[in-house]
């Protein structure tokens, strides 16, 4: 039985073709595109606040070669946000819940910033490996521990997000399942739970939000160390 909690996680195929191509093209349907023909309504007005304050506090440690990547970190955060919340409907496969996923946004955009800091600065770029004032006998441990963390942050960067949302489905699931066992035998207990579930919920929305913001935040200090 434990292991059918895990069944929500596995990519759902139907003909042989997996489903996870179209949950990940459905964000761009559902957000609405400003054009002149539209009258600005509150959903194009809070859609615009939205981006040009979250692009205004991204943006503002980097220099202006970095706000260049302003386009791409918005319209990533928005893509991963809108597949958080899309998870927390009933019956709705959640793709950022997959490492293969989080993994394939994270090792190019981290790639593509390394590369670029090795490009325009190289000298400051392997600066980073060694500290300023390192003793001799620690220079070859440090090195390859730096090494290693650099290698490390888009693994990191995957799995963060891929665990805390497996980590509140699940949690939302046993939660669930245990209102239901007990609703005949134990209402009282199920009510209780039920407001317990109904507060766990909000604070899985407000997680599918904030974890998109750390993708992307985490993803622009890395681009500030390289330019």
């Amino acid at each position: 039985m434990n292991l059918s909690f895990f069944d929500q996680f596995s990519s759902p195929v139907m003909v042989g073709v997996p489903l996870i191509f179209i949950a990940m093209f459905i964000p761009w349907l559902l957000i609405p595109n400003p054009t002149n023909k539209w009258m600005t309504n509150r959903l194009l007005t809070l859609q615009m606040w939205f981006i040009h304050k979250f692009i205004k506090q991204l943006m503002l440690p980097l220099n202006t070669s970095g706000h260049k990547w302003a386009l791409m970190f918005t319209s990533l955060m928005i893509f991963i946000m809108t597949l958080n919340m899309l998870g927390l409907l009933p019956y709705i496969f959640t793709p950022t819940t997959q490492l293969s996923l989080n993994l394939g946004l994270a090792v190019p955009l981290w790639l593509s910033t390394v590369l670029l800091g090795l490009r325009n600065q190289s000298n400051l770029t392997f600066s980073h490996l060694l500290p300023e004032g390192t003793p001799n006998l620690l220079i070859p441990a440090l090195i390859i521990i730096e090494t290693m963390s650099l290698f490390i942050r888009p693994l990191a960067l995957g799995v963060r997000l891929t665990a805390n949302l497996t980590a509140g489905h699940l949690l939302i699931q046993l939660i669930s399942t245990a209102i239901m066992a007990l609703m005949p035998t134990l209402p009282t207990i199920s009510i209780i739970m039920l407001f317990v579930l109904f507060l766990l919920t909000l604070l899985e929305i407000a997680v599918a939000m904030i974890q998109a913001y750390v993708f992307v935040l985490l993803l622009s200090l890395y681009l500030q160390e390289n330019i």
